[in-house]
């Protein structure tokens, strides 16, 4: 890696390996509580830019101590790194747990960034003096399906004390808890409904290991409302599981059941359809009504009808939806579609207008439905920089840290710095600072800065293109397109060639070992082992060669092959419909988050890759194309 050499002009005392030696050696006698050591490796980076991070240690080992001089010298430092406001967190937490009330309100204030652990030591400081209103504020943050720090639960408790959260709000936190499966705050909740409610807690487990026996052995009283709340999540896991056995079910028991809690099933068993690409979602989601659907379940509903192309439905869907979420560019651009399907062809070219101006899947695809060229949107400079501008900002400190931790591979770190380092800066700057990312071959950090970019954009650096001539001989190799190849790679580790997800994924073209294993293997390539997935040249042999094998076994059809890469052959057969679908719908209405996204992003990324390669101009709708339907291949 070409780091530039400025770290050695300002600290010429201390050469890079030292540094590095250094530093790790100071995390590590951090990380073991090892004082004596830390303090002895502080002495040789005082005047390095991690200095900082070798306070930040120090500090953490020694704030039992009386005396906070130093503790207040650090935090009163200029914002130059994320590191300050990070112990600032970790020392309020540590003061709010104390109720050192006086030095939490003079520090509080200069937190930078948002922590609810936090706000709730906040509010208890605010009760010491405004009880009713903290505790009210309190209420705001009790209806979450997800477990709260215990800074909240203090308040919670005083709440549900003075009837400020009602015995209703207990009933409305213990069923979000039970939609997002928080079993154990669902029995936390129970507990603390007053003696006279009557919940079956043991039956939660029993419900969540085999709701379909649960169903069936349970005698359902309808006059217990906790009962027919315990049923109702039993329902829930049958419909995610067996839906037509949790049909049956419902059938059998339905009655038993307020008319509003009937709605509030049929709309979670309607979502569960959507998400298996079930066609009876639809009339599902129709029974519910608009009313207790969530934004997860009105996506959906919009989803299912896209899926059978039901236009006027995903009209409907879409406006009900609240108008924060109707903002979201997937919602603005289905809703534009179906406003021209349904004649509407005026209102639809508003919303997409004001679409075809972003950088992303539905800005392009919205100027396309206007007729545009699909280069047409790229509005891009080569924005040439100076080496007074590049001096500037690689002599920042925040730049400095970025660098020196990006080196030793500390990338967690190194991408706070740089987020924390770029934070203010304009477009001219940001220009600046993706240039140096990318001198460094720091390109995940150049693609972050220039996309930060609000007028001024230089698609060079968004889309940037390493490696190419290693890769030209495995494009030949393979005959596969090269945009589509950057674009995927981008999506997959930016270019960062250590790069390793959490479930292992490695390298580049992010390859799980097990299919580099099979890979090279089918390669010949006798002398393989996983240590060389991380190499630039084995990671690309090995990750082309898949993308070949996959996109042949799509019939070259790159959508398909794009979702198969993320989440595997047999998932992106599954997914067709049983009809021919425009590829946006088959995106669209991918079960899995993640992967709806990834292949959005590919595909995004390979038409701004082919424009800035200078290939054939091809629309992303025409590269999107039709998905051939189910049957299909069964009469092959």
């Amino acid at each position: 890696m070409r780091f530039v050499l400025v770290i050695m002009l300002l600290f010429p005392a201390i050469s890079l390996a030292a540094l590095d030696e250094d530093f790790l050696a100071a995390r590590e006698a951090f990380r073991k509580g090892d004082a004596t050591r830390l303090d002895k490796i502080a002495t040789h980076l005082k005047n390095t830019s991690l200095e900082p991070y070798l306070t930040y240690y120090h500090l953490r080992m020694h704030w039992d101590e009386q005396d906070t001089t130093a503790i207040k010298q650090f935090l009163s430092r200029p914002e130059d790194t994320p590191v300050i406001d990070q112990f600032r967190t970790e020392w309020l937490k540590y003061l709010g747990k104390r109720h050192r009330w006086d030095e939490f309100s003079a520090e509080y204030p200069h937190l930078v960034n948002d922590d609810p652990e936090l706000n709730c030591y906040a509010l208890q400081f605010r009760q010491i003096s405004d009880e009713n209103g903290a505790l009210h504020d309190a209420r705001t943050k009790w209806f979450s399906g997800s477990g709260q720090p215990e800074s909240c639960a203090t308040l919670f408790e005083s709440a549900i004390s003075k009837k400020i959260i009602n015995d209703q709000d207990i009933w409305t936190r213990i069923r979000l808890a039970l939609d997002a499966n928080n079993i154990s705050l669902a029995k936390q909740l129970a507990y603390k409904l007053p003696k006279k409610y009557v919940f079956p807690v043991g039956s939660l487990d029993r419900a969540a290991s085999n709701p379909d026996r649960y169903l069936t052995k349970t005698k359902l009283d309808k006059n217990s409302e906790s009962q027919r709340l315990v049923a109702l999540f039993a329902l829930h896991r049958l419909a995610k599981q067996f839906p037509q056995l949790a049909i049956a079910r419902w059938k059998k028991i339905a009655t038993s059941f307020s008319e509003a809690e009937q709605h509030y099933f049929i709309g979670w068993l309607a979502y569960e359809a959507a998400r298996d690409q079930d066609t009876r979602a639809l009339e599902w989601f129709k029974v519910a009504g608009d009313g207790l659907l969530n934004e997860t379940q009105l996506a959906w509903r919009t989803r299912a009808a896209l899926r059978v192309q039901d236009w006027h439905e995903v009209w409907t869907s879409i406006t009900a939806m609240s108008v924060l979420q109707q903002q979201e560019a997937a919602w603005r651009y289905w809703k534009a579609r179906a406003l021209k399907e349904l004649g509407r062809k005026t209102d639809a070219e508003v919303l997409l207008a004001d679409l075809s101006h972003e950088y992303n899947f539905y800005g392009q695809l919205a100027a396309e439905e206007l007729g545009t060229s699909p280069a047409a949107g790229i509005v891009s400079v080569n924005y040439q920089t100076s080496k007074e501008e590049l001096n500037e900002i690689q002599t920042l400190p925040g730049i400095q840290r970025t660098l020196d931790l990006y080196r030793m591979d500390l990338r967690v770190e190194a991408a706070k710095e740089w987020a924390w380092a770029i934070r203010k800066f304009d477009d001219k700057k940001l220009l600046v600072a993706a240039e140096l990312a990318r001198r460094n071959e720091m390109y995940d950090r150049s693609i972050n800065a220039a996309e930060h970019t609000t007028a001024l954009h230089d698609f060079n650096l968004r889309y940037p293109a390493p490696f190419r001539e290693t890769m030209q001989g495995r494009l030949r190799e393979n005959g596969l397109e090269e945009a589509w190849v950057y674009g995927l790679m981008r999506q997959e580790s930016r270019f960062a060639s250590q790069a390793k997800s959490d479930v292992g994924a490695a390298g580049l073209m992010q390859i799980m070992p097990a299919t580099a294993k099979w890979v090279a293997k089918k390669m010949g390539m006798r002398d393989y082992r996983t240590s060389l997935i991380h190499e630039t040249e084995v990671n690309l042999k090995l990750g082309t060669y898949y993308m070949k094998n996959i996109l042949s076994s799509f019939d070259n059809n790159a959508v398909m092959a794009s979702a198969a890469y993320n989440a595997g052959p047999a998932r992106a057969k599954q997914w067709r419909a049983e009809k021919p679908l425009e590829g946006a719908i088959y995106i669209e209405t991918i079960p899995f988050d993640e992967t709806r996204e990834y292949v959005k992003k590919v595909m995004s990324n390979t038409v701004y890759y082919s424009k800035l390669f200078d290939q054939p101009l091809v629309s992303l709708k025409q590269r999107l194309g039709v998905i051939e339907a189910k049957s299909t291949e069964n009469k092959k």
